[in-house]
């Protein structure tokens, strides 16, 4: 929630709008890596294809998980349908 409210105003309120549900949509997806990685798997810089097309840049840097410009602020929750990484920043494709 915070990464959200971190975006310029009116970004949610646009995004969530019908004509946007594409770049929305696109948005989500970009968040989302099929399979499961737990933050011990990350060895120096990879890349990750993301489920919407787009890669990821996974490093460690100074002992944190960094995805992109955002850094991993949960690492490894594990829930039903594989495992979320919180992080501080929302990614854009």
């Amino acid at each position: 929630d915070e990464a959200f409210a971190a975006l310029p105003d009116g970004t949610v309120e646009t995004l969530l709008k019908p004509e946007n549900k594409e770049k929305l949509a696109a948005i989500l997806t970009y968040h989302v890596v099929a399979g499961k990685v737990m933050s011990s798997d990350i060895k120096g810089d990879m890349e990750s294809p993301t489920v919407n097309g787009k890669s990821l840049s996974i490093k460690l840097m100074g002992g944190k998980v960094m995805i992109n410009d955002a850094t991993v602020v949960v690492p490894d929750v594990n829930a039903d349908n594989g495992v979320i990484h919180i992080i501080d920043t929302v990614l854009l494709p």
